[in-house]
C-alpha cells in the first residue's frame, strides 16, 4: 500500500475577478472554485487516477476538516485522517484578478496525542509499502518530524519518497529515501549556489546521492525534468507540449506519476515518462491531472512532441 501524509490540508477557495482588486472597497467575483489542498493529497489524487491504491494520512479539524475528508474520499482516495480536538482546517483564499493575491491560513494546533496517533498508523506500515512525505511542516509540529517518521521505519523494506526543501530535505538523506524531487531553484538553495546548467544539476544531484538519496528527480519547468537514477547515467526528458494554465500541483503530480510508473514497470525511463506526463497534465488543466489528459501527454512523449 502507498501512504501519503498531509500535515496541514486546506480548502483552497479560488475567486476569479474581472480587472483589479480594489483594496478597501467591496469587490465581487466573476466565479468561484473550491479545491482540496495539500501536497500529499495532490499526490494521492493523481496516484488514484493512475490506478495506484493509496491511503491519505494527516490531520483535519472542524467543519472544514470534515469537508476535506468528504471531498477527497469522493475523488476515490481512501482517507484515514486524524481529527484534531480543536480548531478548524485551513481555508486558503486565492484571488485571481489582474494580479494574483493569495492569503494562506495557519491551520489548527496539533496536540501530542494526535501526533502519537499518527505514529501508531505509521507503525502499521509494512515491508513492500510506500510512504510519501511532501511539503512544509506546521509550526505546531516538531521541526524534525520527517526524520522521526523515517527513523521509525528503519528495518522495514519501505519505499520512502520525500518532496521537501532546504534543511527539511537535507536532514532526511541519511535515511536513504528512494526518491527526492527538488526543482532546479530548490536544488541550488540546498547548496547556496546558482544552478544554470545541466552539468550543475547533475553535479549537485550526485552530492544528494552521496549523502543518501537513491534517486534524484529535478523538475525543470518548461525544460521538463532530469533524473539521476541509482542505476546509471542521468535521463533527461522534455516537457510535453501544451499551454500551461496552472502550475499548482504539477510537482506533486510528477511525483505521483513517477512512483506509479516505477511501481508498474520497475523501469526508470518509464517512471520518468509517466512522471513528466502527469506533471504536464496538471499544468494544462485548471485542477489536478486526470487519466485521460495524462495519457494524451504520455503519447506526446512517445511522439517526441515537446515544448522545446
Amino acid at each position: 500500500m502507498v501512504y501519503t501524509i498531509t500535515f496541514n490540508p486546506a480548502l483552497d477557495y479560488v475567486m476569479r475577478m474581472n480587472g483589479d482588486l480594489d483594496i478597501g472597497e467591496t469587490n465581487r467575483s466573476q466565479s468561484e472554485e473550491l479545491y482540496y489542498g495539500g501536497k500529499g493529497i495532490n499526490v494521492s489524487v493523481v496516484l488514484n487516477e493512475l490506478g495506484i491504491s493509496n491511503v491519505s494520512l494527516g490531520f483535519i479539524a472542524g467543519f472544514t476538516g470534515d469537508a476535506i475528508n468528504e471531498g477527497v474520499a469522493k475523488m476515490g482516495v481512501t482517507t484515514d485522517f486524524i481529527k484534531l480536538p480543536k480548531g478548524i482546517s485551513r481555508i486558503n483564499v486565492k484571488l485571481k484578478a489582474s494580479k494574483e493575491t493569495e492569503i494562506n491560513a495557519q491551520g489548527p494546533d496539533i496536540d501530542q496525542a494526535s501526533i502519537d496517533a499518527l505514529f501508531k498508523k505509521i507503525d502499521a506500515i509494512k515491508d513492500g509499502d510506500c510512504i510519501i512525505l511532501a511539503g512544509s511542516i506546521p509550526k505546531t509540529l516538531p521541526s524534525d518530524i520527517y526524520e522521526k517518521i523515517l527513523k521509525s521505519l528503519e528495518g522495514k523494506d519501505v519505499i520512502k519518497v520525500v518532496d521537501a526543501t532546504k534543511d527539511l530535505l537535507m536532514k532526511v538523506l541519511p535515511y536513504k529515501p528512494f526518491l527526492v524531487k527538488p526543482n532546479q531553484a530548490e536544488l541550488g538553495e540546498l547548496f547556496n549556489v546558482n544552478i544554470e546548467t545541466d552539468e550543475d544539476i547533475i553535479k549537485y544531484g550526485r552530492i544528494l546521492q552521496d549523502r543518501g538519496a537513491i534517486n534524484v528527480l529535478v523538475s525543470l519547468g518548461k525544460r521538463g525534468a532530469l533524473l539521476i537514477p541509482e542505476t546509471g547515467e542521468p535521463i533527461q526528458m522534455g516537457a510535453p507540449s501544451g499551454k500551461a494554465v496552472n502550475t499548482v500541483g504539477s510537482g506533486d503530480s510528477m511525483v505521483a506519476g513517477f512512483l506509479a510508473g516505477y511501481l508498474k514497470t520497475k523501469d526508470y525511463y518509464e517512471a520518468l515518462a509517466l512522471g513528466s506526463a502527469a506533471g504536464s497534465a496538471t499544468a494544462v488543466l485548471p485542477g489536478l491531472a486526470d487519466k485521460e489528459t495524462i495519457d494524451i501527454q504520455r503519447q506526446k512523449i512517445v511522439d517526441g512532441d515537446f515544448i522545446c
